[in-house]
């Protein structure tokens, strides 16, 4: 793989995949892609290796051009998702909610309060990068860095806000927004698309890049229950769409694989 063109189009066919961590889970790599071969070996120099590079520029350009959406997702790792595959997510992250409910997850106790003035601060102005966004909520003093990438990381896996650009001059920093703002026809999707529609089409697609798995190896991966899960491999077995129950000699349990 070697063009922007390529990448989005192995984003699309796989529906999910890490930049460059390897998950043990079956989940599709783009390093790996850019490689052309599992388990590529991290390299000495890698600053100075042409599949590192392109990868890394791969994790910045494809978002950038809303050609996929990137962010940590699935075990609070990054990943790029396919955007026809983002409205699965909203539903099973956020149901119907739009970006004014943050306030009425902070009265449920169920957001931080330095979580809640992030998400004040892009209500009042949004996009932001990140040294504005830290200044605005009282954060850009060294000693609360760690307060401020933890409710960073919580806004981002509550698919509240995304990352939009990654500035590398005058000095590199990141641009945020509402997800609401940057994907607008996805997050409407999402709050109109059912849990268990939603949860369908996450395993369709996971098992496109995955082939085979076991609904609690995919309940794990995702942070799913296994009972919903179960039930949602179940009604794709009924369409055809995977093969359930299969035994695999000298594998334990019972497999899922996609057909």
């Amino acid at each position: 793989m070697r063009s922007a063109r390529a990448a989005a189009a192995f984003v699309d066919q796989v529906g999910v995949c890490s930049t460059f961590y390897r998950f043990p889970d079956g989940l599709a790599c783009l390093w790996e892609a850019v490689a052309g071969r599992e388990r590529p070996r991290w390299p000495r120099h890698s600053h100075h290796d042409a599949g590192i590079g392109l990868t890394w520029e791969l994790k910045d350009t494809l978002p950038a051009n809303r050609r996929c959406y990137y962010g940590k997702l699935v075990k609070r790792r990054p990943v790029l998702v396919a955007l026809d595959l983002v409205p699965a997510f909203y539903a099973l992250v956020r149901g119907r909610q739009r970006a004014r409910d943050y306030l009425a997850e902070y009265r449920a106790g169920r957001m931080s309060a330095a979580a809640k003035r992030l998400m004040d601060s892009f209500f009042r102005e949004s996009p932001q990068y990140t040294r504005g966004l830290r200044a605005d909520t009282f954060m850009l003093e060294p000693g609360k860095t760690r307060e401020f990438e933890r409710a960073m990381a919580e806004v981002q896996e509550g698919l509240w806000i995304v990352k939009t650009e990654e500035r590398y001059e005058p000095s590199f920093s990141y641009r945020w927004d509402l997800l609401e703002s940057w994907l607008p026809e996805q997050a409407d999707e999402g709050r109109a698309l059912g849990r268990a529609a939603a949860l369908d089409l996450l395993v369709e697609r996971y098992l496109d890049g995955a082939v085979y798995s076991t609904p609690a190896r995919i309940a794990r991966l995702f942070g799913l229950g296994t009972e919903e899960t179960t039930r949602a491999v179940a009604r794709l077995a009924k369409t055809g769409r995977l093969r359930a129950g299969v035994e695999v000699g000298g594998w334990p349990g019972a497999w899922v694989v996609r057909v």
